[in-house]
């Protein structure tokens, strides 16, 4: 159970509404009180729809970061990464077919198709079909794993993006009288954190980057401090719900 945990680290670290949290919440409790109770089919059930959620805020971040990008490689899908107007709106595509944009990153085939069996899995038990696929604890405990294993690949693959919708955020916000908020730490949980639904392992990626490549921009004193002021917020948060 401790390891299921983690999946909270891939997750917004703040939402942009309270209906999202909310959401996101109730997944959560659902697979915990199942999970609790010993009904680990439906706490893999609550899992893979944290697992998939997961999915969408990472393509939201490549909408958002990488437009040209999206709009190239979302060609020929549903119509709803056209008029998307949050990451849920995503889930009107396939769940098998949404992690073939992925491939754009270099997750190869075989990654894939291990993503879409989860999918499978999922769709085996939400069917009235009189089957038990996760009659005990360590049932379920695979799956755990394998969608925590899959997260970190998917995560990785997509760092780039992440690097460089902080790199952005830190020219576009080195003048203070030019940037949507004063305040730094304003200007970095609306605009990076909430515009991009930054997560725990999102935020790791941005506490590594090498500020010093910034070195000859013109304000470069307050990108040093708003590089400060990030890592004296999340250094040490974690993700909690």
């Amino acid at each position: 159970m401790e390891e299921a945990y983690e999946i909270l680290n891939y997750l917004p670290i703040r939402f942009k509404n309270r209906t999202e949290q909310e959401y996101i919440e109730f997944l959560w409790d659902s697979f915990e009180s199942n999970y609790t109770n010993e009904k680990y089919q439906f706490s893999f059930m609550a899992y893979h729809m944290l697992f998939m959620s997961f999915v969408y805020f990472n393509v939201w971040q490549i909408k958002k970061i990488h437009q040209e990008d999206y709009d190239k490689i979302t060609l020929g899908f549903n119509d709803c990464f056209i008029d998307a107007s949050s990451p849920f709106t995503f889930s009107k595509e396939s769940e098998s077919r949404i992690f073939l944009l992925f491939t754009f990153f270099g997750l190869g085939k075989d990654k894939i198709g291990n993503y879409k069996k989860l999918v499978k899995s999922r769709n085996e038990v939400a069917h009235s079909n009189g089957h038990i696929y996760f009659p005990s604890q360590e049932t379920v405990n695979e799956k755990i794993t394998e969608f925590l294993k899959f997260a970190d690949e998917i995560q990785d693959k997509t760092k780039s993006a992440i690097e460089d919708g902080f790199e952005k955020f830190l020219i576009d916000s080195q003048d203070e009288e030019e940037r949507r908020y004063i305040d730094i730490q304003e200007q970095i949980n609306e605009e990076l954190i909430h515009e991009h639904y930054m997560s725990q392992k999102d935020i790791e990626f941005c506490l590594n980057y090498n500020i010093t490549q910034l070195s000859e921009q013109p304000n470069y004193a307050e990108i040093e401090k708003i590089f400060e002021e990030l890592k004296t917020e999340y250094t040490q948060e974690e993700s909690t719900l």
